[in-house]
């Protein structure tokens, strides 16, 4: 969605200092994408575990609030990760993704998968067997692995489309 006070913002900040550094600076870019690109690593292998926990696939032996006591703390501490490195890249090239429509896509998702994973840590904090203790929940348990491990492949894609919309 393109508007006047959005182009206005995006030419303010690539006529900035920091955008200009990180328009002339070689390694910039590469090692902040180098540093997102595992962040998302991080994330996608974590969310990975969790949803195929909740279907019952793997870690069937523990407790699925241990199981994911592991697993959220990266997911957790790799989205501010993400968020700097977004935002660096951001400053970089304002035009070429505040302006698209995919990447406005693409925080959406972020927003939804954020969410999601909330939404599926909140009950686990009060009640640890949440997911397992009757078969409504366990429906729901499957239904969230699987919405959850698309939004965030979804993320993932939509990220890779900024380069080419």
């Amino acid at each position: 969605m393109r508007t006047k006070a959005l182009d206005q913002l995006c030419a303010w900040l690539e006529h900035t200092p920091m955008s200009q550094t990180i328009q002339t600076v070689d390694w910039i870019v590469p090692a902040v994408q180098t540093i997102h690109i595992l962040a998302i690593a991080a994330v996608m292998a974590s969310v990975l575990m969790i949803n195929l926990r909740l279907v019952g696939l793997v870690g069937r032996d523990q407790q699925l609030n241990a199981f994911s006591g592991r697993f959220l703390p990266v997911i957790w501490w790799a989205l501010p990760v993400l968020l700097v490195t977004g935002v660096i890249m951001i400053v970089g090239e304002p035009v070429r993704s505040l302006e698209n429509p995919v990447f406005q896509l693409k925080m959406a998702l972020v927003l939804s998968a954020i969410a999601i994973t909330l939404g599926y840590q909140a009950p686990l904090k009060k009640n640890p067997v949440f997911w397992h203790v009757s078969g409504a929940h366990r429906i729901a348990a499957v239904v969230l692995a699987l919405v959850s491990f698309m939004v965030w492949v979804s993320i993932v894609l939509a990220g890779r489309w900024i380069a080419y919309f």
